[in-house]
């Protein structure tokens, strides 16, 4: 059964009689006045008024095809499924200067913390189709990098979108794990996590770490702590003077006692990743410990044929196009 997505447009056809009605009324003067038909016998006909009939009902059905169209008619297919776990995600990653050393390998090749954590992060995205996973990023400052959403591609588009210096420096790890607890404090799901990965000590911000974690615990919210980057010193690239790319050895300083500690209370676990591999099993881990029976949710589907009423209408006012200009054309 046709159904329209917008129904109310249809009241428009409300007023297309009293545009006929209007019409009617309407009285014409002819251009020139015969003192008998028999002088244009041979040009016209005196059917001519049946013929102006015509043009002018294929007009307004064009017109009632055209408003049927805007009123977007669609034809129901079916039911199709939506399978969504129950489990809400939100990953905080830290985007602090420090995440530039490179202490990591991708494809043989050296890369730095965050490249690192977008890659793993994407493989984990993958291989949870049913979760709904949001993205919060965070340094001197937080902010909301994606929403909530089963639309996995949106999710990885703004995740490509993440890089170092677009927030302001320092390492907020308590306001960023308050924004992603924002986002979950009120939605029903079964289960609700926060992933949160930094590499250094919390420094910025208004929210202590620890205070966050015990709120994550008053609403029910797991909280998995990851500390990125190798143990003693790390090669981070800097410019020299002249503007050259220069390396230089920096310390190496994560809270893990602070981590630790947020994870425990929370009913997490801290993980540390020193090297890629320990990074890509951490998430396997998170994955396997994060399962949940999955939901299967229905929404209807519909076949969009609003074309079909805009091509009919089209043809029909070009039919009356043609008949007026030519066989049926009107004299003076």
């Amino acid at each position: 059964m046709m159904t329209f997505a917008h129904p109310w447009l249809l009241l428009t056809l409300l007023a297309l009689p009293l545009a006929a009605w209007l019409r009617s009324r309407q009285t014409t003067v002819p251009a020139f006045l015969y003192s008998s038909v028999q002088l244009v016998k041979g040009i016209t006909s005196l059917n001519q008024m049946n013929r102006g009939k015509i043009l002018l009902r294929l007009r307004y059905l064009a017109l009632t095809l055209m408003i049927v169209a805007l009123a977007r008619p669609q034809l129901p297919l079916g039911d199709a499924p939506i399978r969504a776990s129950g489990i809400d995600i939100v990953v905080a990653l830290d985007l602090s200067g420090s995440m530039a050393a490179e202490d990591f390998t991708l494809h043989g090749h050296d890369v730095n913390r965050l490249t690192i954590e977008k890659d793993v992060l994407e493989q984990f995205i993958d291989k949870r189709p049913n979760d709904r996973i949001g993205l919060v990023a965070f340094a001197g400052q937080a902010f909301i990098a994606a929403p909530l959403t089963l639309d996995h591609d949106f999710l990885l588009q703004n995740l490509k979108r993440l890089d170092l210096g677009t927030i302001p420096d320092g390492t907020a790890i308590g306001s960023g794990l308050s924004a992603a607890l924002n986002r979950l404090r009120e939605t029903k799901s079964k289960s609700k996590i926060v992933i949160l990965m930094t590499d250094g000590v919390n420094n910025a911000g208004k929210v202590m770490p620890l205070t966050a974690a015990e709120a994550a615990q008053t609403i029910g919210i797991k909280v998995y702590t990851i500390g990125v980057g190798t143990r003693g010193v790390a090669r981070v690239p800097g410019r020299d003077p002249f503007g050259n790319i220069r390396y230089f050895q920096q310390k190496v300083d994560i809270d893990e006692e602070t981590l630790t500690e947020m994870a425990k209370r929370t009913g997490g676990k801290y993980f540390r990743a020193d090297n890629t591999e320990a990074m890509r099993k951490i998430y396997e881990e998170i994955d396997k410990f994060e399962r949940t029976e999955v939901e299967v949710k229905k929404f209807q589907r519909y076949k969009e044929i609003f074309r079909w009423f805009v091509l009919a209408g089209l043809s029909l006012l070009g039919l009356e196009m043609i008949l007026a200009n030519t066989v049926w054309r009107r004299l003076p």
